[in-house]
């Protein structure tokens, strides 16, 4: 069936989407609760900002990422200073890429879960005297559960899908940068066309489930009701 280097790019795969996925939680939580509340002028070209990789190609953003990381950039002068090298042409350079090019993923599932709250329970948590930090774990996070489930799921399988990003910024290192996507790529380019089947079906069946889970889950409540 799968070969060992197919096996070795999806274990690359899922380690990295996983990675990426808990970061982004972390970044994109705080930039949408923001988005949601904010009604600063810097709303609009923030949200611009973070919506760009849905419209930009990946192999625009790749660029201008490897610019940045490279020996010259200034986040490769920075790791360079902190002893840490480059990032380009590494996992952690794989990890800072789709952290950018899966944002909008997170960010814009949860945005739209904190502005479907509303104004009325958090006014009533105040009331209450539960602070801003106690509101936001106790009342926003419970009702916005569904919104957490959606963003991880798009987040995750959005990662897992990169090609150009990745091939990019990490190039076509075994067992360091070829993830799934690659993997596929170099079976086609060697016109091993059987592993490229192999592996193209693991990678369909999975985005069909995770596809097929979310909606599931979004329909769920419409039953119930």
């Amino acid at each position: 069936m799968l070969t060992d280097t197919d096996l070795q790019a999806i274990w690359l795969t899922v380690r990295l989407a996983g990675i990426t996925t808990l970061i982004l939680f972390i970044i994109g939580t705080p930039v949408a609760w923001w988005l949601a509340r904010t009604r600063s002028w810097w709303k609009g070209p923030c949200g611009a900002v973070v919506a760009l990789p849905l419209v930009l190609p990946p192999s625009v953003l790749g660029f201008y990422l490897l610019l940045a990381m490279g020996p010259n950039g200034p986040v490769g002068q920075l790791t360079q200073s902190l002893g840490l090298g480059t990032l380009p042409f590494t996992f952690w350079g794989l990890v800072v890429a789709s952290v950018f090019y899966s944002l909008p993923f997170m960010v814009q599932p949860l945005q739209n879960a904190f502005e479907a709250i509303g104004e009325r329970p958090l006014e009533v948590a105040a009331t209450l005297g539960a602070s801003p930090l106690d509101t936001f774990f106790s009342v926003v996070l419970p009702l916005a559960r569904p919104g957490f489930v959606t963003a991880g799921i798009l987040s995750f399988a959005h990662t897992v899908g990169e090609f150009g990003v990745v091939l990019m910024i990490g190039g076509n290192i075994p067992g360091v940068t070829r993830v799934a996507s690659v993997q596929i790529y170099d079976h086609v380019e060697a016109m091993e066309y059987a592993d490229a089947h192999r592996l193209s079906a693991v990678m369909l069946a999975f985005s069909f489930a995770v596809l097929l889970a979310m909606y599931l889950r979004r329909d769920k409540p419409r039953r119930e009701a």
